[in-house]
């Protein structure tokens, strides 16, 4: 193995090392993790460690503070999450697709579980988005203010995992719906009547309708992103 390879293995043990404490409840939320106790390890070299604590920093699961110590953050599905939509920020157009093919199978889920667990006091603002919008607002506006509607679904669903996820892979979508509202007639309101169709299922505690109605929603953008490649 040539040494770069070397050192990344090393370093991805050191990462497998520092998992492990994690998961044994050595290296706990608010608990300094003991890098001297890592560093007695066999192989481990103060250089391959460092690296670890670097790469996992980078990922939300370490909080490095100069002078004090490294700490486990806590954990919350959103922070680690953080660095999935920095990623799939950098997205090229002929990808945008893929995010859609996700986001098809994802939000139908998230709607579901909210047919159940959402409040009537969620579904009231939703409601609120909505009227807000008005009857005929533009393509812009129902861009900026589509992420509400569906986080608020999304965190109806009761599952932060799958809110998260939703959330980091909505941004790689939006210049596509930007695309399709400027070049596709009645995308408007086409968009509006398939969010009051959502929300009408939700109210009904219909999950069947709720699933129907968001896989239209997210396809419907995604047919005609794949006319238009």
């Amino acid at each position: 193995m040539d040494p770069q390879g070397v050192r990344i293995a090393v370093t991805d043990e050191a990462i497998e090392k520092i998992k492990g404490m994690i998961v044994a409840g050595t290296c706990v939320p608010a608990i300094g993790c003991p890098r001297s106790e890592l560093a007695a390890e066999p192989g481990l070299s103060r250089n391959s460690l460092r690296e670890a604590v670097r790469a996992l920093s980078l990922i939300r699961l370490l909080d490095v503070r100069q002078g004090d110590g490294t700490y486990v953050t806590s954990l919350d599905p959103h922070l680690l999450l953080e660095a999935l939509s920095f990623v799939v920020d950098f997205h090229r157009d002929d990808t945008v697709l893929e995010f859609l093919a996700v986001r098809r199978i994802l939000e139908p889920a998230a709607a579901v579980a909210a047919a159940t667990l959402i409040s009537e006091r969620e579904l009231d603002a939703l409601s609120e988005q909505l009227d807000r919008l008005g009857p005929e607002p533009s393509v812009e506006a129902l861009v900026a203010a589509d992420p509400d509607f569906h986080r608020g679904i999304a965190r109806g669903s009761g599952n932060p995992v799958l809110c998260s996820l939703l959330e980091g892979l909505s941004g790689p979508t939006t210049r596509a719906r930007v695309r399709r509202g400027l070049a596709q007639e009645d995308t408007v309101g086409r968009t509006l009547r398939e969010h009051r169709a959502i929300l009408a299922a939700l109210r009904d505690r219909d999950a069947e309708a709720a699933r129907s109605w968001a896989t239209v929603h997210i396809a419907s953008v995604e047919q005609w992103l794949r006319s238009t490649l």
